[in-house]
């Protein structure tokens, strides 16, 4: 199996060539991506650089991490790789780690994988407070939104993928910047790709991170929400109509159903100044509350959805 690292460069030069220098003799093709970099980090690495393995690529403008890394997937399927790992270039990943993200793909046992800092709570003591909140906040919209519940650290970059399964993604609609890594799971959960996670601790150098969490939110609530709409139709209206289908569909009119005709005879009742009966009540709060466990119902399915068969081993025969 031919094994690729693709490194995404923007503003890394104290660190990257560190970062080549760890990565190990199994992997055969290292991609560096100068993603129209203001410190020239191609040809920084083009003049520093030893390592015969390494092949620099330059994105004529900046198009942000997901552009990079796309550029390095392009370049790995043109040249036949197997299997593309991605490790930043600020020295925050581990080179080391490799095998252990490349060795459920090499045993069919997983299609991506992908860094995990929660797996023990030793992994997670360096990381600022304010980091920990956002990634535990967008972990859980990720699993509501994209359908891997059994994932993590959405925001992780440290991943692997076979570029057979590559080959099924719509690359150039992938989102290119720090949505990247959630879009992706996303077109993998279209596909029904098997995505597992790999334990690693955190690390943090001195460099500064871009991504404030305030100022992105709004923005990944809105396309956390259109992926989700996308997901439920795709899944549950055009590709499968099942139980799923009917317990969301039927939960929902329920909730909606009773809360109109609650809210209703609660402004009659007003204008009239009288109490509701009991049973106009009841008539309320039960379509309500059967809705709503019509919806858990509906969540129960979704989390037992989760794609368990990897999509290489019908690849490979093919």
């Amino acid at each position: 199996m031919k094994i690729a690292v693709a490194i995404p460069c923007y503003k890394v030069t104290q660190h990257v060539m560190g970062v080549i220098a760890a990565i190990g003799p199994d992997v055969c093709r290292i991609y560096a991506v100068d993603d129209a970099c203001p410190d020239a980090s191609g040809k920084f690495i083009e003049e520093h650089n030893t390592d015969p393995r390494v092949s620099v690529l330059y994105n004529p403008e900046n198009r942000g991490v997901g552009g990079a890394i796309v550029t390095a997937y392009k370049a790995a399927i043109a040249e036949d790789m197997d299997i593309v790992v991605k490790i930043d270039g600020d020295g925050q990943m581990n080179p080391a780690l490799l095998p252990q993200f490349v060795r459920p793909l090499l045993r069919k046992r997983a299609d991506y994988t992908k860094g995990s800092r929660f797996y023990r709570p030793e992994s997670v003591q360096g990381m600022p407070p304010m980091r920990l909140f956002g990634n535990a906040v967008l972990s859980f919209l990720t699993k509501v939104s994209c359908g891997y519940w059994n994932i993590m650290d959405p925001t992780n970059g440290y991943t692997a993928v076979r570029t057979k399964v590559l080959k099924e993604l719509p690359l150039d609609k992938l989102e290119s910047r720090y949505f990247f890594e959630t879009d992706m799971l996303f077109r993998l959960y279209t596909i029904r790709a098997v995505v597992k996670d790999v334990p690693m601790d955190s690390v943090y150098a001195d460099e500064e991170s871009n991504l404030k969490i305030g100022k992105v939110l709004p923005e990944f609530l809105r396309k956390h929400l259109s992926r989700l709409g996308r997901r439920y139709a795709y899944n549950y209206l055009i590709r499968d109509f099942n139980v799923g289908t009917i317990y969301s569909l039927v939960g929902a009119a329920l909730v909606l159903g009773g809360t109109l005709f609650g809210l209703l005879h609660w402004i009659m009742s007003n204008q009239k100044n009288l109490p509701a009966s009991s049973g106009t009540v009841m008539l309320a709060a039960l379509p309500i509350i059967i809705g709503i466990q019509c919806l858990i119902a509906f969540m129960h399915f979704d989390v037992d959805n989760v794609p368990n068969e990897p999509l290489s081993l019908d690849l490979d025969e093919d």
